[in-house]
């Protein structure tokens, strides 16, 4: 099964207990929304239907039809879990973006000149930061801010941006260690 149309809500983690439940961490904006979605799949095609789910620290906690064992839950530790992408709501907010939408976006400066790709989006608990590699191979981390990137046309894959500055320029010979 291909990934190419479906966006990751998240990845079972470890089991909670014996009675089968696992620990997902979401990647919803709501993490207990995670059930909303009905039935979600994984890389491979089977579905996985939620009928529960409650808050715990940095997971939820959720029930899966059909795994009632602590093994059973084992079992499925790293299976991410995914949903089609005409299954989620359009988003009402025009700042709003999906991580899948952002990767592969070309990112312009504001002299026109290709900076690079957004390979990822990371989030390291300061805020979203776009990982972007650079013509010559770097990897660049710029922030996903609107002063940074004020400019995002997802359709026509381009992002403009403003950098701060120095951000993408080459390290001087001498301090390569």
């Amino acid at each position: 099964m291909t990934t190419d149309n479906l966006i990751l809500l998240g990845v079972i983690r470890a089991p909670h207990g014996i009675r089968g439940e696992v620990r997902i961490k979401a990647f919803t904006g709501d993490p207990l929304a995670i059930a909303d979605y009905g039935p979600l799949t994984d890389a491979k095609g089977r579905s996985f239907d939620i009928s529960g789910v409650r808050p715990a620290k940095e997971v939820v906690v959720a029930r899966i039809k059909g795994v009632a064992t602590r093994e059973a839950a084992e079992a499925l530790n790293g299976v991410e879990l995914f949903v089609a992408r005409d299954k989620l709501p359009a988003s009402e907010d025009e700042d709003e973006f999906l991580h899948a939408d952002l990767v592969g976006c070309s990112v312009i400066g504001p002299d026109g000149a290709l900076l690079g790709t957004v390979t990822a989006v990371e989030n390291y608990g300061a805020g979203d930061l776009l990982d972007i590699e650079t013509p010559d191979g770097r990897s660049v981390l710029m922030p996903f801010t609107k002063a940074c990137a004020p400019r995002i046309d997802t359709a026509a894959r381009r992002i403009e941006a403003e950098p701060p500055l120095g951000l993408f320029e080459p390290e001087p010979e001498n301090d390569k260690r």
